[in-house]
């Protein structure tokens, strides 16, 4: 009784360790680059609770990823304006703070590799600001529904 007792026990401690395992390979294998995209989408959206959430995620992408660690000053910068961002319910505070978001994640995105695809940069002239974007059909995450092809792209990075 006492060895199945044991054997249970350490079936069950290696089920733990295999969950944490699989969990810490979930948040390492978030790219940064994405987790920015779902936060655009998100005040696309002009929701600012999924815009908080969002801006969690891609604090704790970024904290994961070793790349962005190689460029300590942008991604301290980033992760600086995506506390502002999960942290407020205001989508327009949220916006302000991703408006040099997105000026800093341009530079580091610029300096350290973390796209495979096009990213293409987007400027808004009514904003004055720029934004990331996956795609080249304007979407702008400044002013959502009131102005969603409002934009243009400044400059694909290959």
């Amino acid at each position: 009784m006492k060895t199945l007792f044991k054997l249970c026990t350490i079936q069950v401690i290696v089920l733990i360790m295999a969950g944490s395992v699989s969990a810490q390979e979930k948040a390492t294998s978030v790219n940064p680059l994405q987790a920015y995209y779902e936060l655009t989408d998100a005040l696309i959206g002009s929701n600012a609770s999924v815009a908080g959430t969002r801006a969690t995620a891609l604090i704790d992408a970024l904290k994961a990823n070793e790349k962005t660690n190689a460029s300590k000053v942008f991604r301290d910068k980033i992760l600086f304006d995506a506390e502002h961002v999960a942290e407020s319910k205001d989508i327009e505070h949220q916006r302000d703070h991703f408006t040099s978001l997105s000026t800093d994640f341009y530079a580091l995105v610029k300096t350290v590799k973390l796209n495979d695809k096009p990213v293409y940069y987007v400027y808004c002239p009514m904003k004055k600001s720029y934004w990331l974007s996956e795609s080249e059909v304007i979407k702008n995450p400044y002013y959502g529904n009131k102005m969603l092809s409002c934009g243009k792209v400044a400059e694909v990075l290959k």
